[in-house]
């Protein structure tokens, strides 16, 4: 039983500036409603805007991620 392993990505489907809110909300299975709340209070409070331009910059895309597809070890 393999378990598969979970990446944190910016959200193709759900974003609204840069996809990092959506991203975390699907990485913690959480609403993204709630992650962009919780953004919006830490930009208030001051350190939010910076790690949120942070997070945008180091996170990946999906698309921008390519998975190594499974090779077969039959030989010709």
């Amino acid at each position: 039983m393999a378990k598969e392993v979970k990446r944190l990505y910016r959200s193709e489907k759900d974003r609204m500036i840069g996809g990092v809110c959506g991203g975390l909300a699907e990485y913690f299975e959480l609403d993204p409603v709630l992650i962009r709340v919780i953004a919006i209070i830490l930009f208030f409070i001051g350190g939010g805007f910076l790690a949120y331009i942070i997070l945008w910059i180091i996170m990946p895309s999906k698309s921008d991620v390519v998975r190594p597809k499974k090779s077969s070890n039959k030989k010709k």
